[in-house]
């Protein structure tokens, strides 16, 4: 069975056609330029002083040529040094000339394409999250890597390199019809069409280069595979079906590639009877000219210099031409991300303005929900309830209950489809995103830590917060202890994901950093379920720290961290089933509630 192809981010970028709508698109990303116009076009002056320098080389040495052939006496060696320095001043020239277009070029490329990575990451992470549920993070981040890079490559040597190929060819075009037009007709009679058929060559010879590359991969992914899954195929005796697989694979590389070697041996002659034959023809005509005594033996070297040139622009057209649609296809899903709306996420700079301060008081109303990629399930049905402030609200119920996606609504990280989430008895909708959720703290499951210090993850809370408010924060969490038991205390790095630090210890520096917030709405979502007794136990006491004088929801699959809580939801297919005390719940003889903790406790008891 054939496997989906798996996302590399550093593979090429696809192509996208080159027309009048994709060209318009395009040009909408170089507004970045706009700021840099003055070093732009500073670049593009000197890449005309350049490529004009770089073209008066194959004259001028005509010139040399024929003065030390047509040349006598004196009057011939001081003509040969005069155009010997003028050479050497063109080389001069030329060089400093094109180390400033390198240079302004690539000056440009890097300020602008620093401009669109942060405005590119900037709406990232600012967008809803119905738009990550239908994406990849590989996706994203190649949009971020490859997309951008691609159009840096652009702007940085690509489209200069397309200018100066360009002039190149509009020059070099003109040198060799005035130097003789004859000569020029038999050159362009040749030259374009061996060019065109040594590019559709080449394309076809590295398209089956990469699909032989491909298929080595897939045999690649063939002994992964089988290497990570050993022990089965060990149990099942499969090892002469996995050789058998893995040299099915190998043969299709090796077709693919004698395939490819036989085209590189068709284009290697090519090159050798067709590109070197056309050299002879405009050779043979040339010394037939030279014969009539219509084209100097100088005139005939600058005109083969300038064929060069002009048949080097030609054929570098074809790869500038690639490099051109791969960026189109680039700026197309860069654009594609910038065009998406973003969340109303405003600056969070500044304190929380008055009318938006809040005591805590929550409540849902008649609320809905159903998740953009699957509107066929109704995830919430007219969910009502209320949240006093300060007080413990427990979330319980089987997994698929809709228990996370309460508190998704709670964060507004979704809209409810219908029905209403008031706070302070104001629509969620008339308090301004920032300001709602600078007021919330979310400590989950899975903790993700940050992959820099113990201090810079606490201080993820409040920005602007004092070391002193950290270890503060760490010593209520039950952190304290931990971190100064490390050689780098505070500083101490906590690796990719907070890879380097236990389960417990990074709930402690989560919990932390809810505490440095100072949140009126807290959110607990299973912050124990994974952890070890004593972990759980030291979570637990931070816990608590944590929810005084809070309104607090948590969710909870062990039904003996939430017997306080002052109100118990009991989720069931969307819906609350039953809510009360704990006392209260378990009094409902089949109440789901009751059951539930019967079971747990049938659990502990065996």
């Amino acid at each position: 069975m054939a496997r989906p192809r798996r996302f590399d981010s550093n593979e090429e970028v696809e192509k996208a056609p080159i027309n009048k709508e994709t060209l318009k698109q395009a040009l909408m990303l170089f507004r970045y330029l706009l700021p840099y116009k003055s070093t732009f076009g500073a670049a593009l002056f000197f890449l005309f002083l350049s490529n004009v320098t770089t073209m008066l080389f194959p004259f001028i040495t005509g010139k040399l040529v024929d003065a030390a052939r047509l040349g006598s006496g004196e009057r011939m060696g001081v003509a040969i040094n005069e155009y010997a320095f003028l050479l050497i001043g063109i080389l001069a020239f030329q060089s400093v000339f094109s180390f400033c277009r390198i240079y302004l070029f690539s000056r440009v490329a890097e300020f602008s394409l620093s401009d669109i990575r942060r405005d590119t990451y900037s709406r990232l992470i600012s967008l809803p999250m119905h738009f990550f549920a239908n994406r990849r993070v590989g996706e994203l981040s190649s949009r971020l890597s490859a997309d951008l890079t691609q159009i840096q490559g652009t702007l940085s040597s690509s489209l200069a390199e397309f200018i100066r190929l360009l002039l190149t060819l509009i020059i070099g075009i003109s040198f060799i019809l005035y130097i003789s037009w004859k000569l020029t007709l038999v050159m362009i009679s040749v030259f374009p069409v061996l060019i065109a058929v040594a590019v559709l060559f080449g394309k076809r010879v590295r398209k089956l280069s990469r699909e032989a590359q491909d298929q080595l991969a897939e045999s690649g992914t063939v002994v992964e595979e089988t290497l990570q899954g050993i022990t089965n195929v060990k149990a099942f005796t499969a090892e002469h079906y996995e050789v058998k697989r893995y040299g099915d694979h190998l043969r299709k590389a090796v077709t693919l590639g004698i395939k490819s070697s036989v085209f590189q041996g068709s284009f290697a002659s090519f090159i050798i009877f067709g590109l070197f034959g056309a050299i002879v023809l405009v050779m043979w005509q040339g010394s037939r000219l030279m014969a009539a005594g219509e084209l100097s033996a100088g005139s005939f070297i600058s005109f083969m210099m300038f064929t060069i040139f002009v048949g080097g622009s030609m054929g570098g057209f074809a790869e500038v031409y690639n490099q051109l649609q791969r960026t189109i296809g680039a700026t197309q899903r860069v654009r594609e991300l910038l065009n998406e709306t973003p969340e109303a996420v405003s600056d969070t700079a500044g304190p929380i303005e008055e009318p938006y301060i809040l005591k805590g008081n929550v409540s849902f109303r008649e609320v809905a929900f159903r998740y953009p990629s699957r509107r066929e399930v109704e995830v919430l049905k007219a969910i009502s309830f209320e949240a006093e402030a300060g007080k413990k609200i427990a979330l319980v119920g089987p997994s698929g209950a809709g228990k996370s996606t309460m508190v998704s609504l709670l964060l507004r990280l979704y809209e409810p489809d219908a029905g209403t989430i008031l706070f302070d008895r104001h629509d969620c909708k008339q308090i301004p995103l920032t300001q709602l959720r600078r007021q919330m703290a979310y400590v989950p499951q899975d903790v993700i830590l940050f992959g820099g210090t113990i201090l810079d993850n606490i201080r993820y809370g409040k920005p602007d917060a004092s070391d002193d408010e950290i270890r503060s924060a760490a010593h209520k969490a039950y952190a304290s202890e931990f971190i100064e038991s490390f050689p780098d205390k505070y500083q101490t790095i906590v690796g990719e994901r907070g890879i380097k630090l236990s389960g417990g210890q990074r709930q402690r520096i989560a919990i932390a950093r809810a505490i440095l917030r100072n949140p009126r709405i807290l959110i607990l979502d299973e912050a124990t379920s994974s952890l070890d007794s004593e972990s759980e136990r030291m979570v637990q006491l931070a816990l608590e720290e944590l929810m005084q004088g809070r309104t607090s929801f948590i969710i909870a699959h062990r039904l003996s961290t939430i017997r306080d809580a002052d109100n118990i939801l009991v989720l069931n297919n969307g819906v609350i089933s039953e809510q009360g005390t704990h006392e209260q719940l378990l009094a409902l003889p089949d109440g789901l509630y009751k059951k539930l903790n019967d079971i747990q406790f049938a659990d502990t008891e065996h």
